[in-house]
């Protein structure tokens, strides 16, 4: 346990000890992201072909250049498609290559990345899976049909005769670390982290710039699956504090890239933890840790909880009936303090396509 509130230290219970970290692993990732990439990095996919286009079809290949972009889904693609149909692209006589780090629905695999690009672009193709996701757009959204008459293939490398056509454009880093640590998306972690340089530069950057001994981070991926991943509930709330330093001077908070209960939909709406705290959660089978800000009405109180070796709801319950009597004990709050705030302008940024030629 690490609780603190400003510079005073509140409670400590073997708080820089490194421990099975779960989920928490991601603030890592997260405070890693942000100070190398920025908050308004945005991955690009690029998209050309190899022949001319006459009359809406690609004579030639699609090649897809892959950015690193970790949420790349359905209705990416269903956009592409229809940014495509736009621009008077409707066929591609040839095959769909993809080269380089291109993701979707967070399929590592290029292979099968490119599979679902190919679906995802023509309606004819859609699966269930496909029109859940088309379900989830504004009403009157066009079904895309960009016929592919080839297949999917992977090369090495980038084909000397590609001519760039769109660029497509991640949703920014902010917003893409929200979605991630909403929902604790693993594979989305691990592919943030890799565009870092792997689990072993992501500690090394939490570290340094949390200020905390190297050896109270220890990572071995940047999603936190397996016990191996350890942090100390000191370090935990130092990396907040990083995340909170770098993002106030573009008048963002935390509450940008965590949950904030009660108001974000997440894997966190079934615990009654207590409203308007701004936390990130992690569980394994005998792991079970949160940390974040819990705003009180004796100022806001920041706090790391870190469990393992035992019941893994046993141990949730208890640390919901800890945060909350300790709300009991200093005050709740009707809304939240400015540092917990997030800059609502942030809800209008998005991903985007541009048309090169």
């Amino acid at each position: 346990v690490w609780v603190q509130s400003g510079n005073t230290l509140l409670a400590n219970y073997q708080g820089t000890v490194p421990l099975p970290a779960a989920s928490i692993t991601k603030v890592a990732t997260s405070l890693a992201a942000l100070s190398t990439f920025g908050t308004d990095h945005q991955f690009i996919t690029q998209i050309g072909t190899t022949g001319p286009i006459k009359n809406g079809v690609v004579q030639g290949d699609l090649v897809v250049q892959g950015g690193e972009d970790p949420m790349f889904v359905w209705e990416e693609a269903i956009a592409l498609g229809n940014f495509l149909n736009q621009k008077g692209i409707k066929r591609v006589t040839g095959n769909l290559i993809i080269t380089d780090k291109f993701y979707m629905n967070f399929e590592p695999n290029p292979s099968k990345s490119g599979t679902f690009l190919k679906t995802g672009l023509n309606s004819r193709l859609w699966t269930r899976q496909v029109q859940s996701a088309y379900q989830t757009l504004p009403p009157g959204t066009p079904r895309p049909q960009v016929i592919i008459d080839g297949s999917v293939q992977v090369s090495p490398a980038t084909p000397n005769n590609v001519t760039p056509v769109v660029r497509h454009y991640s949703f920014p880093l902010a917003e893409l670390l929200k979605k991630m640590n909403r929902f604790s998306n693993n594979k989305m972690a691990e592919m943030v982290a890799q565009s870092v340089g792997g689990a072993k530069v992501v500690a090394q950057k939490a570290a340094l710039e949390a200020g905390v001994p190297q050896a109270e981070i220890q990572l071995i991926n940047g999603s936190g699956l397996g016990e191996e991943n350890r942090i100390s509930p000191r370090a935990a709330i130092a990396m907040f504090f990083a995340i909170q330093r770098f993002l106030q001077s573009q008048n963002m908070t935390v509450a940008n890239v965590f949950t904030i209960v009660g108001k974000d939909e997440g894997i966190l709406d079934k615990r009654p933890i207590p409203p308007l705290a701004v936390v990130k959660s992690g569980s394994l089978n005998r792991v079970s840790a949160l940390a974040g800000a819990l705003p009180t009405s004796q100022g806001t109180v920041w706090f790391a909880i870190m469990n393992s070796g035992g019941d893994l709801e046993r141990f949730r319950a208890e640390q919901e009936v800890f945060l909350q009597s300790f709300v009991k004990q200093r005050g709740a709050v009707k809304s939240e303090p400015a540092e917990l705030i997030p800059l609502a302008d942030r809800k209008t940024k998005t991903s985007r396509s541009e048309f090169l030629q």
